[in-house]
């Protein structure tokens, strides 16, 4: 995989030329290999939704086409990354396209610095959403998971979930339904959520230096919180609740069976200025399950 990536990135550089960005260096989240495995899958699903969602603004037919045949050797490393932590490797029907200040908002937490004079970026930074609940993949019963947020690595966007349980993991369990190591797939007794569950969240103000050298800072136009919008594989559905001067509250996951990438706190007055006003949140693991529902949710996102 390092050498795929460095092809990739060979490919970018001889395409771009002499404005081709520098090689910036990156601060991921994980202490053990589970934890690697899951934010690696994480960063791969959406920096794979953000090439699907570029690869239609480009003129050169030729260019989007070496861009789509990288991208999909990246999903079949999202595909091993979940195999491997004893997820369900293929759990969509269709990946989203993101638009290029999502999936930036995304990468931006997990970059340190870059070299002197480094093309800067025009595309905007959110806000960050957290899911204080998400479950944790680690355990054989997600949703004993603590509702505060503390079961994650760290703070950033798409900071995996801890391993290292005292009680509750199901990392050493080979009964049918709870286990959660490497495999084929595994039919699991509890979801890691469902359509209808209390997803709690959080989020920063607006303001907030982030990126290499810190030096982008995260904005918004928006007004007040007005729903949460659940980017889906191929749409986008709302959750609506009063929102009363907090940056906390809960919503609901949508009772429609549908696969929910990320979710997004959008607080526009109406639809068409969606994309100016959203707080992106993480993708987050799905294990495979037995319902036929299957949702997301917000830090990190969930599937069944």
């Amino acid at each position: 995989m390092a050498d795929q990536e460095t092809d990739h990135a060979t490919l970018l550089t001889n395409m771009l030329g002499e404005r081709a960005p520098k090689q910036c260096y990156y601060n991921y989240p994980y202490n053990t290999v589970r934890e690697w495995l899951d934010f690696m899958q994480r960063l791969t699903r959406f920096g794979e939704s953000g090439v699907w969602g570029f690869i239609n603004h480009l003129d050169a037919r030729e260019v989007g086409q070496l861009l789509a045949q990288s991208i999909a050797t990246e999903a079949r490393q999202q595909l091993i990354f979940r195999q491997m932590s004893g997820l369900t490797p293929m759990d969509v029907s269709f990946e989203n396209g993101w638009p290029q200040s999502w999936a930036w908002s995304m990468l931006a937490p997990y970059i340190s610095y870059c070299p002197e004079n480094q093309t800067r970026l025009a595309w905007q930074n959110f806000p960050v959403l957290h899911i204080l609940n998400n479950p944790n993949i680690n355990r054989y019963s997600p949703n004993d998971t603590a509702q505060d947020g503390s079961e994650q690595v760290g703070p950033r966007v798409a900071d995996p979930s801890i391993s290292n349980l005292t009680t509750g993991s199901c990392q050493n369990i080979t009964a049918i339904g709870y286990g959660c190591g490497p495999a084929v797939g595994h039919n699991k007794t509890e979801p890691l959520s469902f359509a209808g569950k209390q997803i709690l969240l959080s989020w920063e103000a607006p303001g907030q230096a982030v990126g290499p050298n810190n030096s982008y800072v995260t904005a918004t136009t928006a007004g007040a919180p007005k729903f949460v919008g659940w980017s889906q594989q191929l749409n986008l559905s709302k959750s609506y609740r009063v929102i009363i001067e907090s940056i906390e509250t809960d919503f609901q996951q949508p009772t429609a069976p549908s696969h929910l990438l990320a979710t997004i706190l959008a607080t526009p007055s109406s639809q068409k200025v969606l994309s100016t006003a959203m707080m992106v949140s993480s993708m987050a693991p799905w294990p495979s399950c037995s319902q036929t529902s299957t949702f997301s949710s917000l830090r990190s996102t969930l599937r069944c």
